[in-house]
């Protein structure tokens, strides 16, 4: 990397995924120099959601698995780093081990790494999964017992923020996400609800739920994904805190499904099939933390679908 002042020097880690792609964009437009590292394993090779920023002069894409990168990486010009590189929860069934050494041995590696170059800023990518099912709210300090491979290894992540922060001085946080959307979500097998819903929708394939669709869920516009990642990076207060990036709406998969019939105009119709191995059903989450700093979560959660129905539908009236 060249030599730039910290504060304008950030790698955003997994930049080319979903979350990432849109944090790319917003740093961009705020004047910064960003080194997006991704192996584009989560879209299938392609770098089709940072395409539009290949040759910008403040932008560089480095194609390389985190594992390998952050063991060559020196970060002493680097002001913050983003760390949103993650093996997904559908992959974690699949390939448990490799789920581990991602989302666990990766940020170890990353967060050591941060620590011994001085890194001003490290905002790391979490989830809600590391509370399991449980009756009591999802706060910070309520008590945490995954139900999946993928909630393990990010509570993992967690922990090794922690330690390696609190003992090295590094200034860190943890945002945990809920159910983001919006354009760019994958919507293969592995993706999101929403775009696969969408996707079957607009090919008048029927609607899969796994169970009865009355789990719930809280979706997050993946534009306040990108907002809290800013905001925590410039509060002093956001400094070793572990906060809930939700809406707290609750919408049940069912009328999830209902809804993108309707809007598609699709007769596809729904079925269902078995539930799926550690899905939580139900969420009670406490955002009041980033709404402190100031982030006011959107909560139309039918606009947000309809954006992703959008951005999945303009291809095929291409």
């Amino acid at each position: 990397m060249l030599r730039r002042s910290r504060s304008t020097q950030v790698v955003v880690t997994g930049g080319a995924g979903f979350i990432g792609s849109h944090l790319c964009d917003a740093l961009i437009a705020r004047g910064e120099h960003v080194t997006c590292v991704d192996n584009l394993v989560g879209t299938g090779g392609s770098d089709r959601n940072v395409e539009h920023l290949l040759g910008h002069p403040r932008f560089e894409l480095v194609t390389e698995d985190i594992l390998q990168w952050v063991d060559r990486a020196r970060l002493g010009e680097v002001g913050c780093i983003f760390h949103l590189a993650a093996s997904k929860n559908g992959v974690c069934m699949e390939d448990p081990e490799r789920d581990l050494a991602v989302n666990a041995l990766g940020t170890l590696k990353l967060v050591r790494a941060a620590a011994r170059d001085g890194v001003r800023k490290l905002v790391h990518s979490s989830t809600g999964s590391v509370f399991g099912e449980t009756a009591r709210r999802h706060t910070e300090d309520a008590p945490k017992l995954p139900v999946s491979y993928y909630g393990i290894s990010k509570l993992a992540g967690e922990s090794y923020c922690r330690v390696i922060g609190d003992r090295s001085g590094l200034d860190y946080t943890i945002l945990r996400y809920y159910h983001v959307i919006g354009p760019r979500q994958s919507s293969s097998h592995a993706g999101g609800v929403v775009p696969i819903f969408a996707r079957q929708a607009l090919y008048g394939e029927p609607l899969t739920i796994d169970g009865d669709g009355l789990q719930t869920r809280s979706f997050t516009s993946v534009y306040d994904a990108v907002r809290a990642n800013l905001i925590v990076r410039e509060r002093p207060e956001a400094r070793a805190a572990t906060l809930t990036c939700a809406s707290g709406i609750r919408v049940s998969i069912r009328e999830l499904a209902e809804y993108v019939l309707g809007q598609t105009s699709s007769r596809g119709g729904i079925r269902h099939g078995p539930a799926r191995t550690g899905d939580i059903r139900h969420f009670d989450v406490d955002n009041s933390g980033l709404r402190r700093l100031g982030l006011d979560f959107a909560t139309d959660w039918r606009a947000m679908v309809c954006d992703v129905i959008a951005s999945l539908a303009e291809p095929r009236a291409a």
